[in-house]
C-alpha cells in the first residue's frame, strides 16, 4: 500500500508532457475501486487476527492489573484452571507470548503505559479495559502511570520483568507457594514483628497474612524498588520506608512506623528483604 501511494504521488512528476486528467477514472478508480479492493483484502485479515487475540485458549495467561493511589496490583491466572496469584508493583511476562491484560482502577483514573512495549491505556473506575501485549525479548522495561492521579503521580512506576518462558513458569509457580519458615532466630523475630505490629492487616505474605489493602509482599525482597519506584530495593531502604513512608511519599496509605526501636526496625526490614 505504501509503495502504491508513493508511485501515484510520483506519476505527475515523471510524466514528460501534460495530459488532461480523466476525472471519471480518477474518481471511480482512486475513490471507489482502490479503497474497495484494499478493504476487501484487509478486513478478513483483521477479523481473523482479532479473533485469535480475543478467544482465550485453555492455557492463555491473563493478568488483572489494578491501579491504586499510588501503586500497582497484579493478579495472574491461566485460563480457568488456577486460582489467581497476586503480586505488586512489578509485572512479570513470558517472552514471545501474547498476554491478556485486564486493566482496572480502584479509585481515580490512571493510565497504564510501558513505552517500549505498548501504548497508553486508561484505567477507569467501574470499567475494565483490555490490552494484549507481547514482549519478544527478555529484559527489564520501565512502566509508568501516564495520567495525573494526585500528588504522588510521578512516584507511580513499575518494572516489567520479561523472562524466558520456562523461567516465567518457574517464577509463577514459586509465587503461588507460601513462604518458608525463616531459617534464623533473627528473621523469625522480624516475622513476628510483621504480625504483631499489624503489617499483615494490610499486606499479604503468603502463609503468614492475608491483608488486601496494600501491595502483596510475598516476594518483596526480590523487587527492584520499594514503594512503586520510590526507592531502590535493599535492607537499608526497606527500613527507611517502614520508618518514614509518609516523609518519602507523603499522602500514601502506608503510615510511618517511627515508633519502632532500631533493632526491631532492622529485624523487620531483614525479614522482608529475605522474602524472595
Amino acid at each position: 500500500m505504501t509503495l502504491l501511494v508513493t508511485v501515484l504521488m510520483l506519476v505527475p512528476f515523471l510524466r514528460r508532457r501534460a495530459r488532461p486528467v480523466n476525472h471519471k477514472l480518477f474518481l471511480w478508480g482512486g475513490g471507489v475501486a482502490l479503497p474497495l479492493l484494499t478493504l476487501t483484502l484487509l478486513v478478513p485479515y483483521v477479523l481473523s487476527t482479532g479473533q485469535e487475540t480475543r478467544v482465550p485458549s485453555a492455557d492463555r495467561l491473563t493478568i488483572d492489573v489494578t491501579g491504586h493511589l499510588w501503586w500497582w496490583e497484579m493478579s495472574y491466572r491461566r485460563g480457568d484452571r488456577t486460582v489467581p496469584v497476586r503480586s505488586g508493583n512489578e509485572l512479570h511476562l513470558p517472552a514471545g507470548v501474547p498476554v491478556e491484560l485486564l486493566l482496572h482502577s480502584a479509585d481515580v483514573i490512571h493510565s497504564f503505559w510501558i513505552p517500549n512495549l505498548a501504548g497508553k491505556t486508561d484505567m477507569i473506575p467501574g470499567r475494565v479495559n483490555r490490552m494484549v501485549i507481547q514482549a519478544d525479548r527478555p529484559g527489564v522495561y520501565r512502566g509508568q502511570c501516564a495520567e495525573y492521579c494526585g500528588t504522588q503521580h510521578a512516584l507511580m512506576a513499575l518494572d516489567v520483568i520479561v523472562l524466558p518462558r520456562d523461567g516465567f513458569d518457574a517464577w509463577l509457580a514459586r509465587l503461588a507457594l507460601p513462604v518458608p519458615e525463616p531459617p534464623t532466630a533473627y528473621l523469625r523475630q522480624g516475622r513476628d514483628l510483621f504480625v504483631h505490629t499489624g503489617c499483615g492487616a494490610c499486606h499479604t505474605v503468603r502463609g503468614v497474612s492475608e491483608g488486601r489493602l496494600g501491595p502483596d509482599l510475598t516476594q518483596i525482597g526480590s523487587r527492584r524498588s520499594i514503594g512503586a519506584g520510590t526507592l531502590p530495593g535493599g535492607v537499608g531502604n526497606m527500613a527507611a520506608w517502614i520508618a518514614s513512608a509518609q516523609h518519602l511519599k507523603p499522602g500514601n496509605a502506608m503510615p510511618s512506623y517511627d515508633q519502632l526501636e532500631g533493632p526491631e526496625l532492622r529485624a523487620l526490614a531483614a525479614y522482608l528483604e529475605s522474602l524472595k
